[in-house]
C-alpha cells in the first residue's frame, strides 16, 4: 500500500508539472512549440538533450524536454493517463519496443511524413513491430538484443571457447567455476542472468525457449504456443542451473544486480543487454580488457542463436498541434548521424543497418559488426499481436518460469497449466 501511494504521489506531481507546462504554452502562444518526453536522467537525458537542441537550431522551433520516470513501469502508466485524456501536452513520446501495440490508438501514423526511402534504411524487423493495422506509430531509435558476455581471459585459460549451445554453456561454466573456486575465489558463479519476477525474465525465458525452436508464447497470429516439447526442454536445462552454475540469488537478479557480479570478477558467463560492455571497460572496472561478447546460445536440437528484442522508439501524439513538425523532429532525432553520435560516446545500438559496418562506430563498440545477425534476428515478444493484453501475458509468462526456476513447479505441468489460461485470456480479450 505505500508504494502504489508513493507511486500515484509522483504521478501526480509528474501530471501537476505537464498541466503547468500546458497552460505556460498557451500564456506565450507561440504558434510553434514542440515538448518531448525523452529519457529520465543521466547521459540518456543528456543526449537527448543536445539532439533535440541541435534540431531546434537548424528549424527555428522551441522544444521543451519533458523528463519522464526512469522506471519503465511508472513512464508506461503516466503515458497512458496523459495519452487516455488527449492532453497536447507532450507531441513526441519515447516509448518501448513492446509499447506500439498497446498505444497505437494515440498516435500518429509517420508514413505519412516518413518515406519508405527512409524507413527501409532501417531493420525490417523493428518497422515491422512499429506497423500496427498498417500505420507506422513509431520509429526506431536505438535497439537492444540480450547478448552473452564472458570472461575471455578465464576461457583462454582453461582452453574453451564462447560456447555454441546451452549445453556447452552449462558444462563450460560447471568446469571454470570448480577450478577458480578450488584456486581461492570461493565467489566465483558460471553464469549470472536475469531470474526475478518482471519483463527481465520474460526476456531471457523467451531466448532460451525460442532457441530451441519452442516459438514466443503467442505467435504471429495470436495463437498461443507455449505448451511444447521444446520450451519444456529449454525451461527444463534452465531450472538446473539453480544452484549449479547460477546462484540461488539469481532467482531475484535484474541486470543491474546480474552486471554487480560479472563486474566484480564473480562470473563467467553473463546474460545482458549491450548497454553493459562499455561500464565492464571502464577503467575503474576490476575486468576492462578481459570481456568478450557473443550471440546467445542455441538448443542442441533445431535450435538457432536467439536474443530478444528491445530498446526504445519515438512517436507523434495523435493529439499533437503540431504532427508534421514533431515528425520532422522524431526523423531528424532517429536519422543516421544522430545514431552515430550516440553509438560512439555511449553504445546506444543503431537501428539503421549500415550503421554496423561504420568504421567510426566499429571503433568505439568492437563488438557491434560481429552481432549484427543478433539485432537483424532477434526475436519479438508477443507485444504486437497480444496489442493491451500484452503486460498481463508477459506477467503470467515470468510467474509460471520463477515458479519453474525456483523448483515449485515441474515445466511440463507448469506450461500446459499457463496454456490453458492465455487461451481463456485471448478468448476473452479477443487479441
Amino acid at each position: 500500500m505505500r508504494y502504489f501511494e508513493e507511486f500515484t504521489a509522483r504521478l501526480f506531481k509528474w501530471a501537476c508539472g505537464l498541466a503547468f507546462l500546458g497552460v505556460c504554452g498557451a500564456l506565450a502562444a507561440q504558434p510553434a512549440q514542440l515538448a518531448i518526453s525523452c529519457g529520465a536522467l543521466g547521459i540518456q537525458l543528456t543526449l537527448c538533450q543536445e539532439g533535440v537542441a541541435a534540431w531546434s537550431r537548424s528549424t527555428g522551433t522551441a522544444v521543451t524536454v519533458v523528463a519522464t520516470p526512469n522506471s519503465s513501469t511508472e513512464r508506461f502508466a503516466l503515458y497512458q493517463q496523459i495519452l487516455a485524456s488527449h492532453s497536447p501536452d507532450i507531441d513526441v513520446f519515447q516509448i518501448d519496443v513492446v509499447w506500439p501495440g498497446t498505444f497505437a490508438p494515440h498516435l500518429v501514423d509517420l508514413s505519412r511524413y516518413i518515406g519508405p526511402d527512409i524507413t527501409d534504411q532501417y531493420f525490417a524487423s523493428m518497422i515491422h513491430n512499429n506497423t500496427i493495422d498498417g500505420a507506422l506509430v513509431a520509429m526506431p531509435w536505438y535497439t537492444d538484443a540480450g547478448v552473452l558476455y564472458y570472461r575471455a581471459d578465464l576461457l583462454q585459460k582453461y582452453g574453451e571457447s564462447p560456447p555454441e549451445t546451452w549445453q556447452q554453456l552449462t558444462a563450460t561454466a560447471r568446469r571454470i567455476q570448480q577450478a577458480e573456486r578450488a584456486a581461492g575465489n570461493s565467489r566465483m558463479q558460471g553464469f549470472v542472468f536475469q531470474a526475478k519476477g518482471y519483463e527481465g525474465l520474460t526476456c531471457d525465458a523467451l531466448e532460451w525457449i525460442d532457441s530451441f525452436g519452442g516459438g514466443t508464447v503467442v505467435d504471429s497470429a495470436g495463437r498461443v504456443t507455449i505448451d511444447n516439447p521444446q520450451a519444456v526442454a529449454a525451461l527444463d536445462l534452465a531450472a538446473s542451473w539453480i544452484g549449479d552454475i547460477a546462484p540461488q540469488g539469481v532467482l531475484n537478479y535484474d541486470e543491474e544486480a546480474s552486471r554487480g557480479v560479472f563486474q566484480s570478477g564473480n562470473a563467467v558467463f553473463m546474460r545482458n543487454w549491450p548497454y553493459a560492455w562499455s561500464l565492464g571497460n571502464a577503467a575503474d572496472s576490476p575486468i576492462k580488457g578481459k570481456i568478450g561478447v557473443s550471440a546467445l546460445p542455441r538448443g542442441e536440437v533445431q535450435g538457432h542463436h536467439s536474443g530478444t528484442l528491445g530498446g526504445w522508439q519515438l512517436a507523434v501524439s495523435r493529439y499533437s498541434k503540431h504532427p508534421a513538425l514533431a515528425a520532422d523532429l522524431v526523423r531528424y532525432l532517429t536519422s543516421y548521424e544522430e545514431q552515430k553520435r550516440r553509438a560512439i560516446a555511449a553504445s546506444y545500438n543503431p537501428t539503421i543497418r549500415a550503421l554496423y559496418q561504420d568504421e567510426d562506430v566499429l571503433e568505439a563498440v568492437p563488438f557491434f559488426g560481429t552481432l549484427y545477425r543478433s539485432f537483424e534476428h532477434a526475436v519479438a515478444r508477443p507485444s504486437r499481436v497480444t496489442g493491451s493484453q500484452y503486460a498481463r501475458v508477459s506477467a503470467e509468462f515470468y510467474y509460471a518460469v520463477h515458479d519453474i526456476l525456483s523448483g515449485k513447479l515441474q515445466a511440463a505441468p507448469a506450461l500446459n497449466a499457463l496454456h490453458q489460461k492465455l487461451v481463456r485470456l485471448s478468448r476473452g480479450e479477443q487479441w
